[in-house]
């Protein structure tokens, strides 16, 4: 299988915020945002398999600054990683005032999709080769988060977690 770079699998989608969705302070319900975040990923894990994914679970969120009613809010995601059937999605949510134009960052999210062949089992994707160096920084931030989701888990012994003894005791 041919590597595929996160340009690849990049997808951005980019909408408004409507009274129907904002709670009672006026901003955007965080579980829509999840489903937009969720939406995103989907794409970009779809487009990195060529195939159907399905998540499998949501690694992070940062909430750090609410969406009020009426912005305009754009997620970007792209797979950051490619194991042997999952992919790790990176998301980056923006708002954008209608009126100023000021952009800023308010979100972000770390999302894990498993590919699915038309039976419905894991099936392989093509590995990823990251190019600019925020791509190579969460490639290989990838590697940490999933060994240590592993230990916690008790499928790893974290003496095998190669990247978190490295990190961590200079192994």
């Amino acid at each position: 299988m041919e590597a595929k770079n996160p340009s690849d699998s990049r997808t951005t989608m980019t909408d408004i915020v409507l009274p129907g969705e904002t709670n009672i302070l006026n901003n955007l319900f965080g579980g829509e945002l999840l489903a937009r975040m969720d939406r995103a990923a989907s794409i970009a894990a779809g487009r990195h398999s060529g195939g159907i994914t399905v998540t499998a679970s949501v690694n992070h969120v940062a909430f750090t600054q609410a969406v009020p009613l009426g912005s305009v809010v754009t997620v970007e995601a792209a797979v950051s990683r490619a194991f042997s059937t999952s992919m790790e999605v990176f998301i980056d949510v923006w708002i954008e005032n209608r009126f100023s134009g000021q952009r800023s960052k308010a979100n972000e999210g770390i999302y894990t999709f498993v590919a699915l062949d038309e039976k419905g089992k894991p099936t392989k994707v093509p590995p990823m080769q990251p190019e600019t160096d925020l791509e190579k920084e969460r490639f290989a931030a990838a590697l940490r988060r999933k060994q240590l989701s592993l230990v916690l888990a008790g499928k790893m012994n974290p003496k095998d977690a190669t990247e978190l003894r490295a990190l961590f005791l200079g192994d």
